[in-house]
């Protein structure tokens, strides 16, 4: 008996285009309402974006692809988001040309946010701006809490940019078990990450919406606990800024407190007072901040030295009334430990940096308990 290849990008916008859209007449496909076709390993799906007054006669057109693409060959999943078109424009303020917020960022407290189950503690570790190292503070701190001795797991959200595979040094694909995907484990932690099922180097050209789909998916799908075995931590890291991820992570994900990341200098320290004013208009609590490079070792024995500048962190934390947990030096091992899938605490425990994250893992954990 012949098995039929696995189905292709193509053999998806064929079928979909079988579909009529009802306003128009013609196929999904080429009617431009496709956004962002996935199909791999099993599973496929894409973003239904029609206009918000016909979001109601969608609604079957959405079931209708769903059942088309799970027909496919090797296909075993199908999900169609179905999401609408905003208006275009902006609202301008009274005075001056300021853009009004966006409503859905007003929500205090998330009206349907709840954490994972078997997840005792939840933590998102963010940032206002890239390349302060976020990621690095997070798989740091999650091999900090494992070495503690409690259950943790790592949430790779950075969609478009995912780290944790690397830094973490694993790599697969997760299983799918009892309607659970199974995430992947490295020194202690378990591990959730969208790089998991995409090749590396591979753009996500997702919208709003596709993303934030895939961020729920591995909030509430992912078997990161069981009863008999609950994880303490899962420790989420947040992609920088405060947009569509960073919203339904704290829309849909009941959390118990973020760190925020941010070097010592200004330009930094601008973008972290947005994304910890996130966080409190989200009613969501700040546990502390970070300051990441806070000074390099002078190779001739000398005081650090201040590259990005000095007492930034402190001062910022001051002015938020939240504690200072770390100050973490530039460290040629910090960079050894992320290239080489080792992060410092695990690979280098002795060195002042992974010393640093340890006692902010420990301060981090007895808030958690208080």
């Amino acid at each position: 008996m012949t098995v039929a290849p696995p189905a292709t990008l193509d053999d998806a916008r064929k079928v979909l285009d079988s579909i009529a859209d009802p306003v128009s007449g013609q196929g999904l496909a080429s009617a431009g309402l496709v956004q962002g076709l996935v199909v791999r390993e099993g599973r496929a799906g894409f973003v239904l974006e029609v206009p918000v007054a016909r979001a109601a006669d969608y609604a079957p057109v959405r079931e209708a692809a769903e059942r088309a693409l799970a027909g496919l060959p090797g296909i075993e999943r199908a999900q169609v988001v179905l999401t609408t078109q905003a208006a275009e424009g902006v609202t301008r303020a009274r005075k001056g040309a300021k853009l009004s917020e966006d409503p859905q960022a007003r929500i205090v407290p998330p009206p349907d946010a709840e954490k994972p189950a078997h997840v005792r503690h939840v933590i998102a570790v963010a940032s206002g701006k890239g390349g302060v190292g976020k990621s690095t503070v997070s798989t740091n701190l999650a091999c900090a809490f494992a070495a503690l001795g409690l259950k943790v797991g790592l949430l790779d959200a950075d969609v478009y940019g995912p780290s944790a595979p690397k830094m973490m040094g694993v790599d697969g694909e997760p299983s799918f078990e009892d309607g659970k995907l199974q995430p992947l484990t490295a020194l202690g932690v378990k591990i959730m990450s969208i790089g998991f099922l995409v090749d590396e180097g591979r753009a996500m050209i997702w919208r709003g919406p596709m993303a934030s789909s895939a961020l729920r998916q591995m909030i509430h799908e992912v078997a990161w606990g069981s009863e008999a075995e609950p994880l303490d931590v899962l420790v989420v890291d947040l992609p920088p800024g405060t947009g569509d991820i960073q919203l339904t992570l704290v829309q849909k994900l009941r959390i118990d407190g973020a760190v925020i990341v941010t070097t010592p200098q200004e330009i930094a320290l601008i973008d972290a007072r947005r994304a910890a004013a996130m966080f409190e208009k989200t009613a969501t609590p700040i546990l502390g901040l970070i300051e990441n490079m806070a000074g390099f070792a002078d190779p001739a024995g000398g005081p650090p030295i201040p590259i990005f500048g000095a007492g930034g962190g402190k001062a910022e934390a001051q002015r938020l009334g939240v504690p200072l947990l770390a100050e973490i030096p530039l460290e040629v091992a910090v960079r050894q430990g992320g290239d080489a899938g080792l992060p410092v605490v695990a690979g280098a425990p002795t060195t002042t940096a992974a010393q640093a994250f340890t006692r902010a893992a420990a301060s981090l954990w007895d808030r958690l308990r208080a």
